[in-house]
């Protein structure tokens, strides 16, 4: 079984890929935490959001959770375009809905679509091959 002990299995795709790291804060409040787990649950999560996820390229999304602090992991083919992506998905059926839905335990403003709220991350180390890869 997957668990943060044991780790998490990443997907192979047969061709390369590239992945986006982002962060967002959830308000400090167990209980918003909670219902925020729960509404990204297989069970409660929208079909249609995953499938506007899927329409604008993106392969795979992860969202981790420590304490109040999320951290998302975004795997696109290499053509991916951020921007536009996140431009497109914008405007995508039940997208705004659902945001709306989340700002209620994030610590963003309310309006904000999901590329204002969630942060893009800098790599700042990896494990560096001694070819210099």
């Amino acid at each position: 079984m997957e668990n943060k002990e044991s780790g998490y299995i990443s997907k192979q795709y047969g061709f390369p890929t590239k992945r986006y790291c982002q962060a967002l804060d959830l308000k400090d409040d167990p209980q918003l935490i909670e219902e925020y787990v729960k509404r990204h649950s297989e069970k409660e999560h929208w079909e249609i959001i995953r499938n506007g996820i899927r329409e604008v390229g993106i392969l795979e999304m992860e969202i981790y959770l420590y304490e109040n602090h999320l951290f998302m992991i975004v795997e696109t083919p290499l053509d991916f375009s951020w921007t536009e992506a996140f431009s497109k998905l914008a405007t995508l059926p039940k997208q705004s809905e659902w945001e709306t839905y989340m700002s209620a335990s994030q610590d963003a403003k309310e309006d904000a679509a999901s590329n204002e709220k969630w942060q893009l991350m800098e790599q700042i180390f990896k494990l560096y091959e001694t070819n210099g890869k």
